[in-house]
């Protein structure tokens, strides 16, 4: 009987060490499994700056809005058919789009045959109009997005956003971010 008995603690200590080398190596295996997830999203050269967006080569959204700098006048996406048309989403909050601000005046005046529209999101009209007074503006129409609802029918999660259709109303390009002198030269102006 005591043989059993140690029989059977024998099996229990055998079973009991394999399992300390398992639990050992389970970090090891983890850390492994983490760093080829890790570099199979690097090596598909995906930019974070540059997010996918669901409406690229799909037609504008349908919206409509009130004017910033008239209150009774309503804008909606019909009134920029057949234009190529650059759509902008900014705020008087929004420093990156204070930076930005310069380029498109100077878009504006270089390019008059696109259609710029600003989209003054979730911001106050007064603040909006100020900075409008205070450093130009840049857009052919200005309209409203106090409660953010055109932006999530776009998809804006962050500011500025800029998207650019051609003149069948589909969005051809969309950017995240800050517009720079840079990523007007290599990836906008060639699309006008």
């Amino acid at each position: 009987m005591d043989w059993c008995f140690n029989n059977d603690m024998f099996w229990f200590v055998r079973i009991k060490q394999k399992m300390k080398k398992v639990v050992l190596f389970l970090p090891l295996l983890f850390v492994i499994i983490i760093t080829i997830i890790l570099l199979f999203f690097l090596l598909q050269n995906k930019d974070p700056n540059k997010p996918p967006s669901a409406l690229l080569n799909k037609n504008l959204p349908q919206f409509k809005m009130y004017s910033l700098l008239d209150e009774n006048k309503k804008i909606l996406d019909n009134d920029f058919n057949n234009n190529q048309t650059l759509i902008n989403f900014f705020a008087s909050w929004c420093a990156p789009c204070k930076t930005e601000h310069p380029l498109l005046i100077k878009l504006k005046n270089s390019y008059p045959n696109i259609i710029i529209v600003g989209i003054n999101y979730k911001d106050n009209s007064l603040d909006a109009l100020k900075f409008l007074n205070d450093n130009g503006n840049p857009y052919h129409y200005v309209g409203v997005d106090k409660d953010g609802k055109i932006g999530l029918e776009f998809g804006v999660f962050g500011l500025p956003e800029t998207f650019l259709t051609n003149k069948d109303g589909k969005i051809i390009y969309k950017h995240v971010g800050p517009l720079t002198k840079e990523i007007l030269k290599n990836e906008i102006l060639h699309l006008l």
